[in-house]
This record gives structure tokens, sequence and C-alpha cells, in this order.
């Protein structure tokens, strides 16, 4: 399996993705609900993916799947009937999982539930109520200002009662039944970056791996942050033994530079494989420990799973002044960062596909290239820099013990270098494939 082919598209790639944003972005998602069943029907004319649902109340570990909620309307009027507080305007402006309220507040009973960010005076802040019923208001400063001290009829026309939590699954199959996890948080509302970008990414990545028959089988997931992956674990423990890699996309349509954050194990294939490709993209990076904070992969690395996932991010979370606010907006990701990201991730899983390990079947001093035709065949290929240097190297490690990552590593020369020799050797019965 390589995408490697479309890299000449990266213009299309990258306006094709923009455009998914952009139609995802006015839909108010949370993490159960018409918004979230909403955008993955949108999805589902890019890919053919199933829609699971969890019944509200079902017990996945520790955790109980909440309520489902929904929202038709909220608005705060003043004492001249005057919406200046309107969802209709953004579905920021309210407080997500905000119980139904119909009410005249005072000034001082109104703004226990209002949210603001003083330092940024003109974003609307992204808040929740998941778990506690309550309901409240986001609003940007300056319009908290403007309040006077009058009576408030405020308004929020949503529902919080039994239902279901829903999440999107596509599985292709592979030639092996060893999986590669690809999963993303698809429970914000209106935010781009975070996590628009890793949706649209990862629906682009599954449909062109749709259209090959990779090496591994793969399985992607869009689900609601921290108790998507949740259940979706508690309900499939018996698939969970066949993820071998993973990775967690989120935040990748800004302008920051690249950064993985490892496996909890840290020293894993994934791991390895995420930092090559991220030392040869020409652009700076951050390599990151795992920590038991931030996106779903806390969830996969969890003790009593402990899978091979990282989390591959530009910017991570709280490290850009636009993180959960209405910043996060259309302006602030771009065509050509989304693009990058979507390349880079391809290079991962091209690597990984092909990331095989070999025998010499000639072990005994250097078997002779010329008989075989094979400095023609390494002449042929001039523009692949395929070199005699190459050969040697694949032959010399090719002893069971070290991949191909380990060969590109170890000689200084690039994988898909290493990667035409190893082809090379192979079809002239020089090397086997090991477990082959």
């Amino acid at each position: 399996m390589s995408l490697n082919p479309i890299a000449t598209q990266s213009d299309q790639i990258a306006q094709e993705i923009y455009q998914l944003i952009f139609q995802l972005y006015p839909i108010c998602r949370s993490i159960t609900g018409n918004g979230f069943r909403e955008t993955l029907k949108i999805l589902q004319q890019h890919i053919p993916l199933s829609v699971q649902k969890v019944p509200t109340g079902t017990e996945v570990f520790d955790w109980i799947v909440p309520k489902e909620w929904n929202i038709k309307d909220a608005y705060i009027k003043n004492s001249q009937g005057e919406k200046i507080v309107d969802f209709a305007n953004s579905n920021l402006h309210v407080l997500n999982y905000s119980i139904p309220i119909h009410q005249k507040l005072s000034l001082p009973e109104l703004k226990s539930h209002l949210f603001t960010l003083p330092e940024y005076p003109d974003w609307i802040p992204y808040r929740t109520s998941y778990y506690k019923e309550s309901w409240g208001f986001c609003l940007t400063h300056n319009q908290y200002l403007q309040l006077e001290d009058e009576e408030y009829e405020v308004c929020i026309d949503s529902s919080l009662e039994p239902g279901y939590l829903s999440y999107g699954e596509y599985f292709i199959p592979g030639e092996s039944t060893e999986e590669v996890l690809i999963s993303c948080h698809a429970c914000h509302p209106s935010l781009c970056n975070d996590n628009l970008s890793g949706i649209a990414i990862a629906t682009f990545i599954a449909k062109y791996l749709s259209q090959t028959t990779p090496r591994y089988s793969y399985r992607f997931l869009w689900i609601p942050g921290t108790i998507g992956s949740i259940t979706w674990l508690a309900l499939n423990e018996a698939k969970v033994n066949n993820i071998k890699h993973g990775l967690v996309l989120t935040c990748l349509g800004d302008s920051g530079n690249f950064t993985y954050k490892k496996s909890r194990r840290g020293d894993t294939e994934i791991d390895k494989v995420a930092a090559y490709v991220l030392n040869n993209s020409k652009q700076d990076y951050k390599i990151i420990d795992f920590f038991p904070y931030g996106y779903d992969e806390r969830q996969y690395c969890s003790p009593g799973f402990n899978l091979a996932v990282g989390c591959f991010m530009r910017s991570p979370h709280n490290t850009f002044p636009e993180y959960h606010t209405s910043a996060d907006n259309l302006n602030f990701v771009q065509p050509q960062y989304l693009a990058d990201s979507f390349f880079q991730c391809n290079s991962i899983l091209h690597i990984l596909n092909n990331n095989k390990i070999y025998y010499n079947k000639n072990p005994k001093c250097e078997p002779q290239l010329g008989k075989r035709g094979i400095y023609h065949a390494v002449g042929g290929n001039k523009d692949s820099g395929l070199n005699e240097m190459a050969i040697l190297w694949v032959l010399n490690l090719s002893d069971g013990q070290h991949t191909l990552l380990d060969i590109a590593e170890r000689s200084g020369m690039s994988f898909d270098v290493i990667q035409s020799a190893a082809d090379i050797l192979l079809t002239h019965d020089l090397l086997t494939i090991k477990n082959s």
C-alpha cells in the first residue's frame, strides 16, 4: 500500500480536505445527538462507514453512556426584547450539554451562568458540562461588558433524555488480520483545528486506502472524545489484540510545527516510524513522551490495554490561543497545512506497510550480483537513488533481526531506496521475508 502516487495532486487534496471542513463547520456537535449523526452522514458521502449506536445507561468499564443531548435554539434577550446573544449566530454561544431553561433573570443571577475570555475580548469560549446537569452561555467579553443592570429573558430549547451514543467505524481488510487503528474525536462543534482537521484527514486517508489492498487491515473510528474510545474498547475487547499500530489524529490544520506524542510504551514501531518521517520532513518538529492527559491515546494506552498508539498533531492542545475558542475557525486552518499533514500521515502509513524483516538467503559472504543481472537493474533505477551500497546494506542486515527502517537509519539512506533494493533482491531470490 502507498498513497504516494497521489502526492502530485497536493493542491486538489488540500482543497478537498478544506471543503469537507467547510461543510462540517456549521454543525453543532456534541458527544451525543443529531449533530454528531449529521456529521457521520456527511462522511458517508466519501466512505461507506457504519454508524454504531450504544444506548444511554450502557455500562462501559467505570463509565455509563450518558443521556443524549440535542438543541434547537437558544438566546438571551434584554428588557427591550432584543436578542443580545443568539445561538443562531454561533453554536459556541451555548454551554454544550445545557439543560433546557426558559425564564427571566436579573443581571446578577445571569452572570453566574456566563463564560467569557477577558484576555481575548472578541472571542467566544467553548465550554461544556457533559456529566453535570447545568446550563450557561458563552459570549465575547465585550458583549459581557455591555450588559446593563436589567431583567433578561434566557431560553435554551434543548433536550437531555435517554437516547444513544453514536460513533462511526470503517474497516478496510488487508492482507493481514493485524490492524492499524486511526482514531479521531468528532464531538466538538464549530472548531476547525480541534478537530475538524482530524476528522477530514482521517476521512481522506480512509478514502484513498479503500482503493488499495494494504498489508495491514485498517480500522477507522470517528468517536466522541473520551467516552467514545472507552465505549469502543469496552464493547470490542475481542478485537483489541489485533491492533498492532495506531494513531490519534488532531489539530492538523494550523501553521504550527508537527508534534508527535509517543505511545505509553515509547519504543514501538509506530513511535520509531513517526520520528523517522518527521526527522526527514525538512521541517521543525517535536517528539514528546506519553503523559496521561490529552486525547483518546490515553484510553488506548491505559495499562489494561497498553496499545501502540501515538498522537499525531501540529500544535498540541492548549498551546495556541485559538484553542477552544471561536477563533479556531475557517481562517485559522489553511489548505496547505492540511495537505502537508495528510501527506505526513501517508508517509508514516507507507513505511509501516513496507517495513518488513528479511533473511539473506546467501548469508555466507556476498552473493555474486553481476551474474544475476542486478547491476543492470541498479543502473536502470538511477532516478530512485538506488545504488550498489543500498543493495549491500540490505544484504548485510537482512539477518531476521533488522527491519527496513533499521537499515535505512543505519545506512543513512532513504527508506524508499532501501525498500527498492529489497524488492530487487527479493525478485532475484536472494531474500526471503521473515514469517512468510
